[in-house]
C-alpha cells in the first residue's frame, strides 16, 4: 500500500505537500546517533534531578526507589517499542500528528497536533528556558534569568533556521558533552564519597512500599521524567533509512536514559542522607555539596544549566515539525509548511519562537503544563492502543518492524498510561478537562481548514 492510497483510506487529506516524504530535495539527512541523541537529551531534563526528594519523604528503601526508576523505564520502553511500529510502516514526520492520522482518523490526529503545535511543545521549552535561567544564576548570582531563557530560546531557534545539518552538528555536540558530564558526576560520586545506611538489595519490607499507594503516585511523576522517549517520530522524514532507524533509535534511547536514571538515583542515595534531600526540590545542589563540599552546589548548577542547553534544542527541533507537517495537510496553515533555502520550516520554527517567549513573559507555562498533562497523555495512550487497532483493522499493512512481545508490550503501556490519566482526572480535574478543551478547539479549527478547502476532506468511510 502506498503512502497516498494508505492516506486515503485512512481519512487523511492528501495535498502535494503531504507526498513528499522526504521534504526538501537534497536536504541533509540525520542518522541513527542524532536520532538517538535527540530522544536522550528531550527526556534528561529537570525531572529526574528533583523529584527523588519528595519520593523519599514515604518510601525509604533503596531498593524500591531504584524500582521507581526500572518500572518507569520498563513501560516507557513498552510505549517506544509501540511507536517504533507505527514509525517503521508510516515513515513520516509528525509524531501523534502522524500516527494517529493513520490509525483512526485524520481528525484525531488532528486534535493531538494541534495541541503539540501551539502549546504542547512551547510550554516545556518556555520551562527548560527558565529552569536555564535560575541554575545559571546559580554560577553567576548577578545572572538575568528571563533574558537568559529568551536568548537560550531564540539562539537555538536561529541555529534550526540555518538547517538540519549545523542543527544536528550542534545537538550532538551538547548531548555527549551532556552525557559525559553525568557520567562523570555518578562516577566521582561513586568513588570518592563515603556511603550512606542505605540497601539496594530488596528485602521483605519493600513489598510493603511495592505495593502501596505512595509508589504509585511516584511512579506518575516518574513517568513525566520519561516523557520524550518518542521524540525521534516527530522528525521521521529527516532521518536517513527510518524504516530501519527509527525502531532502533526509539528503544536504544529508552535503555541510554533508563541505565542513567537509575544510576543518577543510586547515587543520589549513596552519597547523601535520606534526611537532607527530603523534601527538597533541588536535590541534586544538595548531593552536589555533599560531595564536592561547599562549592559543589555551583558544579550541580552549571552541570544542569548545561544539559538544559540540549533539551531546548531537542524540543525546538521537533516541536516545529509538527505544526509543518500540519501545514502540508492543510491548506489554511500552509504557511507553516514552507521551507528555506536550508530545508527548516523557518516560519514554524519563528511562531513556535514567538509562543515560547509570551509564555515566559507573562509567566503562564507553568500552569499550561499542568493542564495539558492529561491531554498529552491521552494522545500517547490513543498511539499505543492503535497498534492493537491497526492489527485488527489492516491485518496486511506492511510493517518492517512488529512490536517485541506483543500483545503484553502495548497492554503493559496502556494498563499504566491509563491509570496516570485516572489519577489526574481525580487529582486535577479542572486542568484535565481544560486540556480536553483545547483538544476540541483543534477539531474546530479541522473543520474549519477542511471546509476552507473543499478539494481536500476527510474519507467519510473511514
Amino acid at each position: 500500500m502506498n503512502q497516498e492510497t494508505g492516506q486515503k483510506e485512512q481519512g487523511v487529506p492528501v495535498t502535494g505537500a503531504a507526498t513528499q516524504v522526504s521534504g526538501v530535495s537534497g536536504a541533509a539527512k540525520i542518522g541513527v546517533v542524532t536520532a538517538i541523541m535527540i530522544s536522550v537529551a528531550d527526556m534528561v531534563g529537570i525531572g529526574v534531578f528533583t523529584s527523588l526528594g519528595f519520593q523519599v519523604l514515604s518510601i525509604t528503601s533503596g531498593f524500591s526507589l531504584l524500582l521507581l526508576w526500572v518500572v518507569g523505564g520498563v513501560v516507557a520502553l513498552c510505549g517506544a517499542l509501540s511507536y517504533a511500529e507505527l514509525a517503521a510502516a508510516f515513515p513520516r514526520s509528525g509524531g501523534e500528528y502522524n500516527f494517529l492520522s493513520r490509525s483512526y482518523h485524520h481528525s484525531i490526529g488532528f486534535m493531538a497536533g494541534w495541541l503539540s503545535a501551539t502549546v504542547g511543545f512551547a510550554a516545556p521549552i518556555a520551562l527548560a528556558a527558565m529552569a536555564f535561567g535560575d541554575y545559571f544564576k546559580g554560577v553567576y548570582p548577578e545572572a538575568p534569568v528571563l533574558a537568559l531563557g529568551l536568548g537560550c530560546v531564540w539562539l537555538i531557534t536561529f541555529l534550526n533556521i540555518l538547517g538540519v545539518r549545523r542543527s544536528s552538528l550542534f545537538h550532538n555536540v551538547a548531548t555527549f558533552i551532556k552525557i559525559a558530564l553525568i557520567l562523570a558526576f555518578i562516577g566521582f560520586g561513586f568513588s570518592y564519597s563515603s556511603p550512606q545506611p542505605v540497601s539496594f538489595t530488596p528485602s521483605s519490607l519493600d513489598w510493603h512500599h511495592v505495593l502501596g499507594a505512595p509508589f504509585a503516585i511516584s511512579l506518575v511523576f516518574v513517568m513525566y521524567s520519561y516523557s520524550g522517549w518518542n521524540a525521534s517520530t516527530y522528525i521521521i522524514n529527516e532521518i536517513d533509512d527510518p524504516k530501519r532507524t527509527l525502531p532502533r533509535a526509539i528503544v536504544i534511547s529508552t535503555l541510554i536514559v533508563m541505565i542513567l536514571y537509575i544510576l543518577l538515583n543510586a547515587v543520589f542515595l549513596y552519597t547523601t542522607p535520606i534526611d537532607q534531600m527530603a523534601g527538597q526540590l533541588d536535590v541534586a545542589l544538595v548531593v552536589g555539596r555533599q560531595i564536592f563540599g561547599s562549592e559543589g552546589g555551583v558544579l550541580v548548577a552549571g552541570l544542569i544549566c548545561f544539559g538544559l542547553i540540549s533539551t531546548i534544542s531537542a524540543m525546538v527541533w521537533i516541536g516545529s515539525r509538527v505544526t509543518m507537517v500540519m501545514g502540508e495537510d492543510m491548506p489554511l496553515l500552509a504557511v507553516f509548511s514552507r521551507k528555506n533555502r536550508f530545508g527548516a520550516p523557518a516560519v514554524a520554527l519563528i511562531v513556535q519562537a514567538i509562543i515560547v517567549t509570551v509564555l515566559m513573559l507573562t509567566q503562564s507555562f507553568e500552569s499550561i503544563l499542568d493542564y495539558i498533562q492529561f491531554s498529552l497523555t491521552l494522545s500517547s495512550f490513543l498511539t499505543v492502543l492503535g497498534v492493537i487497532v491497526l492489527r485488527f483493522t489492516q491485518p496486511d499493512l506492511p510493517r518492517p518492524y512488529k512490536t517485541w512481545g506483543y500483545p503484553f508490550t502495548p497492554l503493559v503501556f496502556l494498563i499504566l498510561t491509563f491509570f496516570i490519566m485516572a489519577y489526574l482526572i481525580m487529582e486535577r480535574p479542572v486542568q484535565s478537562f481544560a486540556g480536553l478543551g483545547t483538544m476540541l478547539a483543534g477539531l474546530v479549527i479541522y473543520f474549519i481548514s477542511v471546509n476552507y478547502s473543499p478539494t481536500v476532506k476527510p474519507n467519510r468511510d473511514s
